[in-house]
């Protein structure tokens, strides 16, 4: 992770960036102690493969114009689900009914601001 970037910055960068491009049921999950691999999650939606696909182009936009020179993405082809890669911050942007599938929220017992697993998917 860039040193000049704290967890939080970038998980606001992320939700900043999905935000402004329409996604839908933006959630972080905090991972830290129950993960190694991150400190952080974030999980949103996006109305299409299209979709999916924008939010994912957007966010790395913004990882990068904040100074965060790694950022890696995986599942681009399909647009089902798409994960960025920033270092301690994950983010997974979901189609809808793919999101709903793999209710990740559920899995990592998410304590959320919204009512957990009861989006409007």
């Amino acid at each position: 992770m860039n040193a000049r970037l704290t967890v939080p910055q970038i998980e606001r960068i992320v939700s900043s960036a999905l935000d402004g491009n329409k996604a839908q049921n933006i959630v972080t999950v905090d991972l830290a102690g129950k993960a190694d691999f991150a400190d952080a999650m974030v999980v949103a939606s996006g109305t299409s493969a299209r979709h999916v696909a924008s939010l994912a182009e957007r966010v790395v936009q913004a990882l990068k114009a904040a100074g965060l020179d790694h950022v890696s993405v995986e599942g681009h082809p399909l647009c089902d689900w798409v994960l960025v890669d920033a270092g301690d911050v994950i983010v997974h942007l979901f189609r809808l009914e793919v999101r709903a599938h793999y209710n990740l929220e559920k899995m990592w017992a998410a304590t959320l601001s919204q009512p957990a697993l009861e989006l409007a998917y």
